[in-house]
């Protein structure tokens, strides 16, 4: 029977071994998954935990029991840290210690009382609290990837259940003092499920990995780098010919006298003009406007359920805004301007590309008219100052 429980031990230990190298792997080419590196070191915890625990089974000896309980802990730990981080992007260190401690603290002190029964008790349901909050971990960010999320929520539940199974044994049992490793039918039972659940869990974790990086390659090619609005080719992909309707209006914006910004400070400075422009923009944008930024020192945005008339005035506010917004650089205090074309909705629907196509020309022709300034598409005349003033 012991040689059967150390030969699921030792089958536990490789796989959660070959797991680690496996998430280590994933996370040397993949080095922004930092996440795949939290798992790994709480990974490396626990195998170590597992070798020191096939020695305890053989010389049941306090410093085993101690160095167990530690391992143990800080790999447990270290796994919620990792499907925290997972959930929230930031390593939460300070978490994964205070858990660690109260968990050692837990299991630790009825051992060194003398109480080893009573420990592995303690020991077993600090280990199921841990994957139970792991699990809590990823159930709360299921609506990235459903399926692989529940997946692994699933098996973290159920390894921490072995657990409490575990500690319910020894606990109907009534003996706090063993002078042994814990044995019985539950233990080999966990052993097995934790055997399932690394494995399962390994290969969801890859497969959710691999769906992230799937997932930002496909929002890169949405997203312009430098500021991080969506790109030409979104916009038409989200539009197409699509027919806008009446209450949508599409706005062209295109920063005045660029290249002499360029020129004269250089391309990193104009690069800083351009950001200061999209952060303006992006703080007008409503819930459910776009915007874009279609390339060079222009931009788009569109205006959705916007009353007629509105989207002139809000063109206007952006223009103003930006006009006088300070941009440091090169101890040099900038200002800049944009000309800005406006293509309301109308009651005949047009495409997308119609309407943006009269928006740039309305823009040409606000350059023509002096830069600086909005012009409607179909009327060309510059919004009156005065009326953006009223509407704000």
């Amino acid at each position: 029977m012991m040689l059967d429980y150390n030969s699921l031990l030792l089958a536990l230990g490789v796989s959660t071994a070959c797991l680690a190298v496996t998430l280590m792997g994933g996370w040397l080419v993949r080095r922004a998954e930092t996440v795949l590196l939290t798992a790994t070191v709480g990974l490396v915890f626990v195998v170590s935990g597992i070798f020191v625990y096939s020695g305890y089974v053989d010389r049941p000896e306090i410093g085993f029991g101690i160095a167990n309980f530690v391992l143990f802990h800080a790999g447990f730990a270290t796994i919620w840290g990792a499907g925290r981080q997972f959930l929230t992007g930031r390593l939460p260190l300070p978490g994964i210690a205070i858990r660690a401690l109260a968990a050692m603290t837990f299991s630790i002190v009825p051992l060194l009382s003398g109480y080893d029964g009573l420990a592995f008790i303690s020991d077993n349901l600090a280990i199921a609290l841990l994957l139970f909050a792991t699990a809590r971990q990823y159930w709360l960010a299921r609506a990235e990837a459903p399926a692989p999320i529940l997946g692994i929520t699933a098996l973290y539940t159920l390894t921490g259940i072995s657990f409490v199974l575990c500690a319910a044994v020894l606990i109907s049992d009534g003996k706090l003092v063993l002078g042994k490793a814990p044995s019985n039918w539950a233990e080999d039972l966990s052993l097995a499920v934790c055997i399932a659940g690394m494995t399962g869990i390994g290969a969801l974790s890859l497969a959710l990995h691999q769906w992230r990086l799937a997932a930002r390659h496909r929002l890169e090619a949405i997203t312009d780098p430098l500021t991080g609005l969506l790109n030409r080719r979104a916009l038409f992909d989200q539009y197409g010919t699509r027919p806008m309707g009446s209450t949508t209006a599409v706005i062209v914006f295109d920063i005045d006298h660029f290249k002499s910004v360029n020129d004269r400070f250089g391309h990193a400075s104009g690069d800083r003009v351009i950001k200061a422009f999209a952060a303006e923009l992006a703080t007008h944008c409503r819930a459910g406007d776009i915007a874009a930024r279609l390339g060079g020192e222009e931009f788009a945005l569109v205006l959705k359920e916007t009353m007629p008339g509105r989207a002139e005035l809000a063109a206007e506010r952006i223009r103003r805004a930006f006009e006088a917004r300070e941009i440091e650089i090169d101890d040099e205090v900038l200002t800049c301007t944009v000309s800005v074309g406006v293509a309301p909705g109308r009651a005949k629907s047009l495409d997308f590309d119609a309407m943006l196509s009269a928006a740039d020309k309305a823009l040409y022709a606000a350059k023509r008219g002096g830069r600086n300034r909005v012009e409607l598409a179909g009327h060309l005349e510059a919004v009156p100052v005065e009326a953006s003033r009223t509407a704000s």
